[in-house]
């Protein structure tokens, strides 16, 4: 079984045990998440499609917070001497599925 659940304003399939590098929620380490946004649950009968979305969960466990690797932005204006060099780490929040509620019909 299956499920599409929508968080951070990103769409992810998952699955009992999957682990998920998602945007950073104000959790810690070891609580217990619920999405409440499943857009679609499917097994090996069929897919169950929500308008716009189910009245499904899907329970998750936080792993851990932690920031992403380090990118460089870099922006100028030819022939100005205008330039700036800038670096990023996006947080993320690392979330391990434990259970999908409302099976497909």
């Amino acid at each position: 079984m299956y499920a599409v659940i929508q968080t951070g304003g990103k769409q992810y399939k998952v699955k009992n045990g999957d682990v998920l590098y998602i945007e950073k929620l104000p959790l810690e380490a070891d609580e217990t998440v619920t999405f409440e946004n499943v857009l679609a649950i499917g097994d090996e009968n069929g897919i169950q499609v929500g308008t716009p979305t189910l009245n499904a969960t899907v329970q998750g466990k936080v792993l851990k917070n932690g920031k992403g690797k380090k990118i460089t932005v870099f922006t100028y204006k030819p022939k100005k001497n205008e330039k700036r060099k800038l670096g990023h780490r996006q947080p993320y929040t690392k979330v391990e599925i434990t259970a999908i509620n409302g099976a497909a019909e």
